[in-house]
């Protein structure tokens, strides 16, 4: 009986030491989401963030010229909706995209009068109702 319970006991402790002497790992999460993509007419709101055509957001996407962002660099107002045309998203465009860090051509720019969004969203690129 004596050495049942001895080695139940090293049995025991040889867990406990090697439970002990097991690395621990802690879950640890970085993002890193860096500068926004430097394009003429916006940027994809979804990762990889490829630098969208003319004509794929509307005006109200763009102050002073400048594209308000999308996604995680979205830097409008909290209840900011605009219209995009989904016809140039990724799936659908054949065209030429423009490169990062290209400047805008004026003649490419959208106004009010010849955009023909199809679709309303957030600035975090959600789908809402048209306002």
């Amino acid at each position: 009986m004596n050495v049942v319970k001895s080695v139940t006991y090293s049995v025991a402790i040889l867990a406990l030491v090697c439970t002990a002497a097991a690395p621990r790992s802690q879950a640890q999460i970085a993002i890193s989401i860096g500068e926004a993509p430097s394009c003429p007419y916006g940027y994809y709101e979804a990762a990889p963030y490829g630098c969208a055509p003319s004509g794929y957001y509307g005006p109200e996407w763009f102050t002073g010229g400048a594209f308000v962002g999308a996604g995680p660099w979205f830097h409008g107002s909290k209840d900011f909706h605009g219209q995009v045309d989904t016809n140039y998203n990724e799936k659908n465009y054949k065209g030429t995209y423009p490169t990062r860090g290209e400047k805008a051509e004026p003649t490419k720019q959208v106004d009010k009068e010849h955009f023909k969004g199809n679709e309303d969203r957030d600035g975090r690129g959600h789908v809402t109702e048209k306002h």
